[in-house]
């Protein structure tokens, strides 16, 4: 049988929804989205339009412009955004590691949750193979990679 899955709690200082109780996080703020392309070409913003677009037709998507990036979170943050002059720099956080040029560097956080890090140079970037990477990492952001089983002792770790 499934577990139910927890209500996402909010932040009472700043709003923000976290999947875990009393998330470790700073209560910056959100910025304005159009600040982080302030310094860069319009292409950049396009590129960032089209990756925004392809993550909101997977399901309910929330972008929140922090002071240092632009995050994509569902339950979680699955992926992040760097305007630069002429390129988006990002990041996906996917439940298995994926080799490809395409990525610059990968970090393991854990097990499920690797960060694939990539540059985004024109819109044609974001083609069916980027779209392909991004759906799944919408899956660790609504937390789909999880395991879900009622005997689960890491869900109930995992969830607090």
């Amino acid at each position: 049988m499934d577990t139910p899955v927890r209500p996402m709690w909010v932040c009472p200082r700043c709003g923000r929804t976290f999947a875990n109780r009393n998330q470790v996080h700073t209560c910056a703020g959100l910025g304005d989205l159009d600040e982080h392309f302030a310094r860069s070409s319009p292409e950049v913003r396009a590129i960032f339009d089209r990756v925004r677009a392809a993550a909101e037709a997977l399901g309910p998507v929330e972008v929140l412009p922090e002071r240092t990036r632009i995050a994509l979170h569902a339950r979680m943050s699955f992926a992040a955004f760097v305007p630069r002059r002429r390129w988006l720099a990002g990041h996906l956080v996917l439940a298995r590691r994926i080799d490809s040029a395409r990525f610059s560097q990968i970090q393991v956080i854990s097990a499920r949750n690797i960060v694939h890090q990539f540059r985004l140079n024109r819109r044609d970037d974001v083609d069916e193979q980027f779209m392909a990477w991004l759906a799944e990492a919408y899956q660790v952001g609504i937390q789909e990679h999880l395991p879900r089983s009622r005997g689960s002792n890491r869900l109930r770790l995992l969830l607090g």
